[in-house]
């Protein structure tokens, strides 16, 4: 089919569907908005988002101290994911598909995309780090469980399975931005959130900010068989995994799939 037909047959004058279309609209849209945020703006956003994914590992520790099954753990950390969908705040590792399709589009600047990138990840930890203290302080029978889940993050040796854990888990966080991007339904949405919540938390693959929060609720404890450093080791290889899976599986892949749209907006960009 020909870029003419393609055009003539959408309801759209675009060349690519008209559901690719208003998901294309759509990140745009809000990527351009987030982009333009001030520091102050990043850095409240990115807070509340580290706060918001706390509480669901605190839904997490709970059910996994109580029936010792990450599946159904998984599950309940959904709270987190469905806090920052209806809340409207920021993870860092939301930040692959929806910026850098805007950034290609010439609708911001990589300066405003580092920023934003930059600046919600330390937000994140901050937030999540004071969220777990609370939790650690306010529920000590989960602080074994705390001890135990972040163990087995911190202590991962680098290795073949670490780094392909912390690959899915950037492809299942990003997909989930993808996935909520192409509908307007919000039960879809929800869904969404808790399928990349079972995937993540209930098949433990590694993901930066996540794991980061049940780490730092073990070393709260004051009883974790590791420290900070090991800490910014895990951190490190996690984060690249992260990228990885976020930006060459899913967001790489999108740009492709809508290379002619996004050509379309770069000119108009530049023109206006």
């Amino acid at each position: 089919m020909t870029e003419t037909v393609q055009r003539q047959l959408g309801a759209s004058d675009s060349p690519i569907e008209d559901a690719l279309e208003d998901a294309f609209t759509r990140m745009v849209s809000e990527g351009t908005q987030r982009l333009h945020r001030t520091w102050r703006e990043v850095f409240v956003t990115g807070f509340f988002g580290g706060t918001e994914v706390a509480l669901g590992v605190l839904a997490y520790l709970a059910v996994l101290s109580a029936t010792q099954r990450p599946l159904v753990a998984g599950l309940a950390f959904s709270i987190g994911f469905l806090a920052l969908l209806l809340g409207r705040s920021e993870l860092f590792t939301e930040g692959f598909l929806v910026p850098v399709v805007t950034v290609a589009a010439r609708r911001a600047g990589l300066g405003q995309l580092l920023k934003l990138w930059g600046g919600t990840m330390l937000a994140n930890l901050v937030g999540g780090w004071l969220i777990m203290w609370l939790i650690i302080a306010g529920f000590p029978g989960l602080r074994a469980q705390a001890v135990e889940s972040g163990a087995h993050f911190a202590t991962a040796p680098l290795s073949t399975q670490s780094l392909s854990l912390a690959v899915l888990g950037g492809m299942a966080i990003t997909l989930m931005t993808r996935m909520q991007h192409g509908t307007d339904s919000v039960p879809g949405k929800i869904a969404a959130a808790v399928a990349a919540a079972f995937l993540l938390a209930g098949l433990q693959l590694f993901h930066s900010i996540l794991d980061s929060l049940l780490i730092f609720g073990a070393l709260i404890t004051g009883k974790a068989p590791f420290g900070y450093l090991d800490w910014l080791g895990w951190f490190g290889y996690t984060l690249a995994g992260n990228v990885v899976g976020g930006l060459a599986l899913v967001t790489l892949l999108r740009l492709l799939r809508s290379k002619d749209r996004v050509r379309e907006e770069r000119d108009a960009a530049t023109a206006s």
